[in-house]
């Protein structure tokens, strides 16, 4: 069974044929980073435009790759929630449009399910119940995943998302945007004991994260030491008589990494233990980050749980996951029609 998933969810533009729910046939997508750069950040308008533009190439591509036509194709699947508005629209419009032409079912598909469900296109060995860690730059969840794909949302952020933060912190660097890689880059060569930052909610005694405080932590830190004179930007070496008080973009970078995986690792491990589960996954755009990934993996160890984690094209957006969600939703029966909406909300339970 062939589905084409369509993911206009944020920033990226994608498309992809999967073949009964774990086959990727193809896996095409038009990034809009360098329209986006000049701007520190995403323009939801902009990033509309470019969808709009971008659509209908993508998906002639993803067919093309795939070696595929409409007419072998069980059905389409697009995410319609959550995210930017007006990004979703295009995807949701393109895929009713596609539907309608080729007389195929259709299926809304929730964002942070795909995301769920990449680790299961790749690793054979995931087992039903486990907790899932989802990070990227709108989400961050902890999730219980049990068998038929059902879902108990243990806890989630409060108000930033661990890759929105990121981003801000590279931003108030310098160091531009997108921030995930190069603060994880910058933060190998630093000192991660440099500065003592906050671990907001880490001792709450439940699962909810909140990543803001550290955020303004930081900022102010930066500020502060810009004032001061004793901040080494990017780029520069520290002068041979510097003042004993100077930090490096590099340890500040560390400081704040080790910050927000600490979070993130001992809320997962706690979610682990207390649930007995065996099995964690770690999915989203911050899955690509080595010391998330290191530091998970390690924890784990300590209790005999299992980490999986995506290769790097499933862990950021993309219309594989869309694709292979949907082949279980729809043995499940699901089928949206052309009233199928987006909505920039959604919940997964």
């Amino acid at each position: 069974m062939k589905i084409l998933g369509i993911d206009t969810s944020c920033d990226e533009t994608a498309a992809a044929v999967v073949a009964d729910g774990k086959a990727v046939l193809s896996n095409i997508v038009a990034s809009q980073v360098e329209t986006h750069q000049e701007y520190g950040g995403i323009v939801p308008e902009l990033a509309s435009r470019k969808h709009i533009e971008a659509i209908n190439y993508i998906v002639s591509r993803a067919l093309a790759e795939a070696d595929v036509a409409f007419k072998d194709l069980e059905a389409i699947a697009v995410t319609n929630r959550p995210g930017l508005i007006g990004a979703l629209l295009v995807g949701v419009a393109a895929a009713k449009s596609l539907a309608y032409c080729h007389g195929l079912p259709l299926l809304g598909i929730n964002h942070i399910e795909g995301h769920i469900y990449a680790n299961y296109m790749v690793h054979d060995a995931l087992t039903f119940p486990h907790i899932c860690l989802t990070v990227s730059g709108g989400h961050t969840l902890l999730v219980e995943v049990h068998e038929g794909w059902k879902y108990k949302v243990l806890g989630s952020t409060q108000d930033d998302a661990a890759g929105e933060v990121y981003d801000k912190v590279a931003k108030y660097l310098g160091l531009g945007f997108p921030g995930g890689k190069v603060i994880d880059e910058l933060a190998q060569k630093g000192n991660p004991s440099a500065i003592k930052f906050p671990r907001p909610m880490r001792n709450s005694g439940d699962y909810q994260f909140s990543f803001s405080g550290i955020k303004t932590s930081v900022r102010y830190f930066v500020e502060k030491a810009r004032r001061a004179g004793i901040l080494v930007e990017n780029g520069q070496e520290p002068a041979k008589d510097a003042n004993p008080d100077t930090v490096t973009v590099e340890d500040i970078a560390a400081s704040f990494q080790a910050a927000v995986v600490d979070v993130l690792v001992y809320k997962s491990i706690r979610a682990a233990k207390s649930t007995s589960t065996k099995a964690i996954t770690l999915t989203g755009g911050v899955a690509a980050n080595s010391q998330l990934r290191a530091s998970l993996k390690t924890a784990a160890a300590e209790i005999g749980a299992e980490v999986y984690y995506p290769p790097m094209n499933l862990c950021t957006d993309n219309g594989a996951m869309i694709a292979g969600i949907a082949y279980e939703k729809y043995k499940q029966g699901l089928r949206d029609g052309l009233s199928l909406n987006a909505t920039p909300n959604g919940t997964i339970e």
